[in-house]
């Protein structure tokens, strides 16, 4: 029977080394911005599921725009997904490895009811939307803080999409007379 050679000292010492990604960015700034780039990622996550699953069971009189518009932000919210992932590793840091880490981090609440109203579906997305912004105004201000300029153009993008979907899901559920 033969016997595996053993790793190399070298290779193994390899596979247990920290990541080493060059930046300028201070190692505080890498650890802080990284750290909330991920928390954001995994909130991310928790509006593109809960956006899909909005998406998968409207019904009624409206299902069709409310289906497409669902299914619209549903893309445009999954499409930041990568690029922030990808950014806390182009600084120097790691990001989500699981959904069980996701899980650990968000700050946006699931929503697993067997049925909810097209109504209150719209209503709490608007609601997410918006504490969305609010938690991403809070990374930019981070990103400010430590000169992270690349990162915080792309929370601004973000911002400005997350607002959008904020106006649209407004304006579908605000009552006659209300914010005339």
């Amino acid at each position: 029977m033969a016997t595996k050679p053993a790793a190399k000292p070298a290779a193994k010492s390899r596979r247990t080394a920290p990541l080493q990604t060059p930046s300028n960015l201070p190692s505080n700034a890498t650890k802080d911005i990284a750290a909330a780039l991920t928390t954001l990622l995994a909130d991310t996550f928790v509006l593109y599921m809960k956006t899909k699953n909005f998406h998968w069971h409207m019904s009624g009189p409206n299902f069709r725009d409310y289906h497409l518009l669902l299914d619209e932000h549903g893309d445009q919210i999954f499409a930041m997904t990568d690029d922030m992932a990808e950014r806390a590793r182009k600084i120097g840091g790691t990001t989500l490895r699981s959904i069980g880490h996701a899980a650990r981090l968000q700050r946006l609440e699931d929503n697993d009811a067997e049925y909810v109203t097209p109504l209150d579906m719209l209503s709490e997305l608007r609601e997410d939307n918006l504490k969305f912004t609010q938690l991403m105004r809070e990374v930019h201000d981070l990103c400010d803080e430590h000169g992270d300029v690349a990162t915080a153009s792309l929370l601004e993008n973000w911002i400005d999409e997350t607002e959008r979907r904020t106006w649209f899901l407004y304006e579908i559920t605000r009552t006659r007379g209300e914010g005339a």
